[in-house]
């Protein structure tokens, strides 16, 4: 059996082996794991990308359709939803010259894509895992956005990680935090999202 250290001294170790695993990962917790570089989302912030945003949700406020309205509020100009930032800061899903996301020789209707702005960017420094699922998001909206402005994605600081047996299998919970950056040259929201990385459980019979 392997030993730990604790507050009181050198005790043997009873965690299970798919726990003591995560112990590199928590190790981490406060340091950034990005590469410290901005990631820009895919183009700037339009006036009809901002009303195609709002159109399903309906929402009728006029700083986001009017730029003259916008500015006799005090606004720069036309206002982006603050709900729409996530989306604005997002690198390109695909651009060309690039494969295909998908191989149309696959043929599966659950078929995941090759590669995507939003998979799990830790793989490497995690014990293997074949399952990951975002589980929660807050936000921290600094200043209203403009349209015109570009924004990107910087830092990706780990807050917690905690290893955790489930339903769907046996990981961590996870919980990072990165700013949305403008090229205006500030911060413009703060982002802190948890995601659960896991192997899952056998199927019933052994079989995986």
């Amino acid at each position: 059996m392997t030993k730990r250290e604790t507050p009181t001294g050198t005790e043997p170790d009873a965690r299970p082996p798919w726990v003591r695993a995560w112990d590199p990962m928590v190790a981490l917790v406060g340091t950034d794991l990005s590469d410290r570089q901005i990631h820009w989302g895919a183009d700037r912030i339009e006036a009809g990308t901002v009303r195609r945003f709002l159109e399903p949700i309906e929402l009728g406020s006029l700083i986001h359709y009017d730029e003259s309205v916008a500015r006799h509020h005090g606004y720069d100009g036309l206002v982006a939803p603050s709900t729409s930032l996530i989306s604005y800061s997002l690198p390109p899903m695909w651009s060309p010259g690039e494969p295909p996301l998908f191989s149309a020789a696959d043929g599966d209707r659950d078929a995941q894509p090759s590669r995507s702005p939003v998979e799990n960017p830790d793989a490497s420094r995690i014990p293997p895992v074949r399952g990951f699922f975002a589980t929660d998001m807050e936000l921290d909206f600094l200043r209203p956005v403009i349209a015109g402005e570009r924004l990107g994605r910087r830092g990706r600081r780990l807050l917690s990680c905690t290893p955790k047996e489930t339903r769907v299998g046996r990981g961590a919970f996870c919980t990072y935090e990165s700013e949305i950056v403008s090229d205006r040259g500030d911060v413009v929201a703060r982002i802190r999202n948890g995601s659960y990385a896991y192997e899952p459980h056998p199927r019933h019979g052994g079989a995986e």
